[in-house]
């Protein structure tokens, strides 16, 4: 983009990270789909190596289309830098290891991606590494769980697949006041819907697989980060460790992010609708969705967020059985994991993705016998509804 001017969010999705290309002059961006750079010279080989002339050298330490994915996401997400990977895994696991050293202890929603929790529990433990995962909505019971050895506070706001709501901005003050870091998942609102950097968080990262991308074509992860030292630190660790985006699939995100305002304002004015007409339906226990007056922080979602997004969960009345028959006689809706695409998609977690999960672990993190996740696509509302309907109509 031209200049230092400020540009409105649409604007900015669709111009960051755009350089146009000196040789062809593509209006798309090329895909630099290879694995290594060559030089101009030895001199110049070895000052790219020292760090005293910018360049590319191979793909897992740099690559322009990386890069130009790279800036968009900084600019969006208003940090120092950006770190592409190769899946949102990947992104997690870089901060882990960037951040928790043996014996140190994190802090986590409960209802954290379900990996980014089992890793700690299954991997870091290995290394002394312990967590207390809870309801971070409730931020006196964060304060009571900080331990000497506490070194992170890994948020995601809104939770998957509650949809609870974390008062980012006391979160940050809480980390300050203990010297903590604050990580933020913003996977689920995108920077469309929410800045966390901007509410104090000292890192952001985001499953580019889902909202995004927004096409259910790929994978991949980012780490945004709010200072040059932590962008730093992260990127030692990432390179070192290997889990680098591929150019190829760095190109097919980057194309996808250009209508990511379009997507979330179509999928969000569809899900307000059937969130409401979910509400009202006699088969329906309950619904969560920020967007609700119901909801019970929807008060802190209108101070943080700039909408309410479009995953929605809601109970049927009866229970499991219900929910399994639900899923089990959509039409329009997609049975699948994953969120975000511009299908919309749904899943009962208790007997698909949670199935093998303990009881108490299921409790802890809100996912109940009755629970069914909505992410809603940019169909038409009205026939969403109608396939919702008749499903129902069946459990």
């Amino acid at each position: 983009m031209s200049g230092d001017k400020k540009h409105k969010i649409e604007t900015e999705i669709i111009h960051a990270g755009y350089h146009p290309d000196p040789v062809a002059h593509s209006v798309s961006p090329p895909i630099y789909q290879t694995s290594t750079f060559a030089f101009e010279s030895a001199e110049q080989g070895a000052a790219l190596f020292a760090g005293k002339e910018k360049g590319f050298i191979y793909t897992r330490l740099g690559n322009p289309t990386i890069m130009a994915l790279e800036e968009a996401l900084t600019a969006l997400e208003k940090g120092y830098g950006a770190l592409a990977t190769a899946t949102g895994m990947a992104a997690v696991s870089t901060i882990y290891l960037t951040f928790l050293e043996k014996d140190a202890h994190l802090i986590g929603t409960a209802a954290l991606y379900g990996p980014s929790r089992t890793i700690i529990e299954t991997e870091f433990v290995r290394f002394g590494v312990s967590a207390d995962f809870l309801d971070t909505s409730d931020t006196a019971e964060i304060k009571k769980r900080i331990k000497k050895n506490t070194r992170l506070l890994f948020i995601e706001s809104p939770a998957n697949p509650t949809m609870a709501i974390t008062d980012l901005r006391a979160c940050a003050e809480i980390a300050r006041e203990n010297n903590l870091l604050l990580v933020v998942d913003n996977t689920f609102a995108s920077p469309v819907l929410q800045n966390p950097l901007e509410l104090g968080a000292d890192v952001v990262m985001h499953s580019l697989t889902k909202f995004i991308n927004g096409h259910s074509d790929v994978v991949g992860g980012v780490i945004i980060s709010r200072t040059e030292e932590l962008h730093k630190r992260l990127q030692k660790v990432l390179r070192m460790h290997g889990g680098t985006m591929d150019p190829h699939q760095a190109w097919l995100v980057l194309r996808g992010l250009r209508t990511l305002h379009l997507r979330v304002e179509r999928a969000q004015e569809n899900a307000q609708k059937i969130a409401a007409w979910l509400e009202a339906h006699p088969r329906v226990a309950w619904v969560n969705y920020p967007g609700l007056k119901s909801h019970p922080q929807h008060e802190l979602m209108t101070k943080q967020m700039k909408g309410p997004g479009s995953m929605i969960s809601f109970g049927l009345k009866g229970g499991y059985e219900s929910g399994l028959k639900l899923i089990n006689s959509v039409r329009l809706c997609t049975l699948a994991v994953s969120l975000g695409g511009i299908e919309t998609l749904i899943q009962h977690p208790a007997s698909m993705t949670h199935a093998s999960v303990p009881r108490k672990e299921k409790e802890e993190a809100g996912i109940t016998d009755d629970l069914i996740r909505l992410s809603v696509g940019c169909e038409n509302a009205d026939d969403l509804i109608a396939d919702l309907e008749q499903a129902l109509a069946q459990s």
